[in-house]
């Protein structure tokens, strides 16, 4: 079957591509393998040298990479550059740190020396998703090359141009043949990949659907997995937060990426007291984004991915509100068959909705009006999923009190919910386990070696 890219903005198909038959595939892991062989006995500096090169390719070339990015996932062109200059910096970032957080760690013991040994693994598959198609791939692809790991990459069907480009992006940088390469297959394929003896990690960005199923493949295999999947992040508002500020902050929590983003806050928790004077401005400021084509015009967003992923957040609303959710500001689907959707504010969100049990992954704020912060805790828990979230207040400490108690991978006080090289990420519950970035993240792709000498 055929690999193609289209542009949501129009539903047009760009170009297709033919897909890597089972014996390229092979031949491709074989590469893997013989690549890592040599790879894992560079230095950190020459690894250092040509990450330092790649960063410096994404940064000149960002409008360029960022068209791709544009073209065949719907953002925003200034977001699409953004997002590839993000990936300069965690290249950037694990150039100049990769070598002091893999360094052996001396532990005392009984015996002369003892230390712990951080060593590559060797070939890694990551399975990516289409909504930041470079950032998603790159913070695994940065601390894992530095590590000395060779990565193959099975990325999201609907954005075949952008795995490629990334592949290029490495050769152009003068990494050696066949330490990163994409693999141009269906999901159906993924566990055949897994099953090899090539392969011996997997880490997976996506739904919480995909993350299970890879799991049990990698479980059978006995290989390790790291997987960040769904969220509905909830927005905690208390009734000392600066309101006007707050409300600014929600609308482009709720709207990065058009809404599609996993750390995006999608259930804002508000404290009665303030919830109208809270719920007016949010209003105002969600309605008065402007839409547009992603590649020409300025503006605050442009369709979502696909037209199927527009009907289906379009379901999940009609059975919110038919269940009793109250629209608070209306939009949804533009027309039949597009994928421009308008944004939407949802009230009076209940247990049984889809607005509180699922992840609304598109622009559509769910909102929960709650007595007090002991009740917003609660509802903030109230889920299945615990990947980020925030909380608004004046009052510092407050703040990290109420941190403390949402289960969540990530916290923000006072701060909008976002990815740094330096901060581990990854979440809790049906989010999923392990952490990408900070030193954390480069050591969950090594073998974490005990050496005891007597």
């Amino acid at each position: 079957m055929a690999i193609q890219t289209l542009n949501p903005a129009t539903n047009k198909v760009i170009q297709t591509f033919a897909p890597h038959s089972a014996e390229e595939v092979k031949a491709k892991l074989q590469a893997a393998d013989k690549a890592f062989r040599s790879w894992r006995t560079t230095s950190f500096e020459e690894r250092k040298q040509l990450m330092q090169a790649c960063a410096a390719i994404l940064e000149a070339e960002a409008e360029k990479y960022g068209r791709i990015i544009s073209l065949e996932m719907g953002k925003p062109l200034k977001d699409a550059i953004a997002e590839v200059k993000k990936c300069a910096g965690c290249c950037t970032y694990y150039a100049d740190n990769a070598a002091a957080f893999l360094q052996d760690e001396e532990l005392e013991t009984s015996a002369s020396r003892t230390l712990i040994s951080y060593e590559p693994l060797g070939v890694v598959l990551a399975v990516m998703p289409w909504n930041f198609p470079f950032w998603q791939v790159f913070r695994f692809l940065a601390p894992a090359l530095m590590a000395g790991n060779v990565g193959v990459l099975k990325h999201a069907s609907n954005v075949p141009q952008c795995a490629l480009a990334i592949e290029e992006i490495i050769r152009k940088a003068g990494f050696p043949e066949h330490v990163f390469q994409a693999l141009l297959i269906e999901s159906g394929e993924v566990g055949a990949v897994i099953a090899s003896d090539v392969v011996k990690a997997v880490t997976l960005t996506g739904s919480e659907a995909a993350g299970a199923r890879v799991a049990e493949q990698a479980g059978r295999e006995i290989k390790k997995t790291v997987l960040e999947l769904g969220g509905s992040d909830p927005f905690i508002v208390l009734e000392d937060a600066d309101l006007e500020h707050t409300a600014a902050i929600a609308v482009k929590s709720r709207m990065i990426n058009t809404g599609q983003s996993c750390i995006a806050a999608k259930r804002f928790i508000v404290v009665e007291s303030i919830a109208p004077a809270f719920l007016e401005a949010f209003k105002n400021k969600m309605a008065a984004l402007r839409s547009g084509n992603p590649l020409t015009d300025d503006c605050d967003y442009g369709p979502m991915a696909r037209v199927d992923l527009a009907e289906e957040l379009d379901k999940q609303v009609q059975d919110s509100i038919a269940k009793g959710a109250t629209v608070v500001l209306d939009g949804g689907l533009s027309e039949k068959g597009s994928a421009y959707f308008k944004p939407m504010i949802l009230k009076d969100v209940q247990p049984g909705m889809p607005a509180y049990e699922e992840e609304m992954f598109g622009p559509v704020a769910s909102v929960m009006v709650v007595k007090d912060e002991a009740e917003a805790i609660r509802v903030a828990n109230d889920h299945r999923y615990g990947l980020g979230g925030s909380v608004w207040t004046k009052d510092k400490e407050r703040g990290l009190r109420v941190a403390r108690q949402v289960e969540v991978g990530a916290m923000y006080v006072n701060a909008l919910v976002h990815s740094d090289p330096a901060v581990p990420f990854g979440g809790v519950k049906k989010s999923g386990y392990g952490r990408e970035l900070s030193y954390i993240g480069i050591r969950e792709f090594v073998n974490q070696k005990s050496i005891w000498i007597d």
